[in-house]
């Protein structure tokens, strides 16, 4: 079974960007009313036997580095927390000053993930989802079991820089 983790390249962008339509149902992802495309951001990906496993995207702005997109196929694997940790050290190494995200509010599973990888809420925004809505119809209305989906939750980890 052979593993590879490793930064996206160039050639992993078409499979990137069907991954992303299948586990987004889109190639377009919308974070604080902005849109993105996460198969052209840089992130990190994870193949098993020809295929991908694990995929986390970001976006680089002023010193900040925004997590797009974290998905992994294979749950308990501990494929999302090592791309994590990835993400992190590459941060690290950019010298970002933190690295955030937002998800949905109904997303229970992952804030938990994000907060014992010591991220922190630091805001909620209310209605966003809706308003996302309206640009990208395929966001669901409900989730995470039958929770109706409203707002943004923002996490954040500030970042140490690396010792030399």
């Amino acid at each position: 079974m052979g593993v590879d983790r490793r930064a996206i390249w160039e050639s992993d962008r078409p499979m990137v960007a069907e991954f992303i339509e299948r586990h987004w149902q889109s190639r377009v992802i919308m974070s604080h009313g902005r849109v993105f495309y996460p198969h052209e951001c840089d992130g990190f990906i994870e193949w098993r036997d020809g295929g991908i496993v694990g995929l986390l995207t970001y976006f680089l702005d002023d010193g900040e580095m925004e997590l797009l997109t974290l998905n992994s196929t294979l749950e308990g694997k501990g494929i999302g927390s090592a791309l994590m940790l990835m993400a992190i050290d590459d941060g690290r190494r950019r010298q970002v000053k933190k690295i955030w995200l937002t998800t949905t509010n109904d997303n229970l599973r992952a804030i938990g993930f994000y907060q014992r990888l010591g991220f922190r809420m630091v805001a909620v925004n209310v209605g966003v989802v809706d308003e996302a809505r309206k640009v990208k119809p395929e966001i669901p209305e409900t989730g995470y079991r039958g929770i109706p989906i409203h707002d943004e939750i923002v996490l954040e980890l500030n970042i140490k820089p690396a010792l030399h």
